[in-house]
């Protein structure tokens, strides 16, 4: 099974290609010829990874499925969200974003946290949505060079570590892409019977 993952993002692709069994062949958008920048212009979360899977399926005509991620912090309501990529503005820049929120956070007590991925499934006509949360907190300071985004910074509830610090394998068997993901592949493995 061939299925094209919505990203030109190496990282996200090479987090998803560890959580896929080796039947489903991931292809990127650069695989398939597209190099323009899918717009991510919805209110929500869940609404970027519906564009972005509609946009190759409409465009391109292949089966695929998209993700988009936020971190929403509990004292900012919610913020940075569905911005989370251009939080400190553009061009989208992870350090930037990361000093942009710990300065947000500066006398900030409460600093839960969650990270929110909403993956969006065209498959034979028909979507599925897949969502994957993971709770935990934003550190006072970054930690840790693994991973991208805001991983430096966000420690998830029961771990000592930020996600920075942990293994590429480690983070993807707990993040909430790797929930997000575990949805989808039970739905794949029901349908391919």
């Amino acid at each position: 099974m061939k299925l094209v993952f919505a990203s030109n993002n190496k990282n996200k692709i090479k987090e998803i290609q560890l959580l896929v069994p080796a039947y489903i062949e991931i292809v990127s958008l650069e695989d398939i010829g597209c190099t323009e920048d899918i717009p991510e212009t919805a209110a929500t979360i869940e609404g970027n990874a519906i564009l972005k899977a509609n946009y190759v399926t409409e465009k391109y005509g292949f089966d695929c499925f998209a993700d988009d991620t936020g971190l929403e912090v509990e004292s900012l309501d919610g913020a940075p969200g569905v911005y989370s990529a251009r939080y400190a503005g553009e061009p989208k820049n992870d350090n930037n974003n990361m000093d942009k929120l710990l300065l947000d956070l500066e006398n900030e007590t409460n600093r839960k946290a969650n990270f929110k991925t909403v993956i969006a499934l065209n498959l034979n006509g028909k979507q599925e949505l897949f969502t994957g949360m993971i709770f935990g907190k934003i550190t006072l300071e970054k930690i840790g060079t693994n991973g991208f985004g805001y991983d430096p910074i966000f420690i998830a509830n029961e771990y000592e570590k930020t996600f920075a610090e942990l293994s590429l394998e480690e983070k993807a068997t707990i993040s909430h892409r790797g929930i997000a993901v575990k949805q989808l592949l039970t739905f794949l493995q029901k349908s391919s019977h």
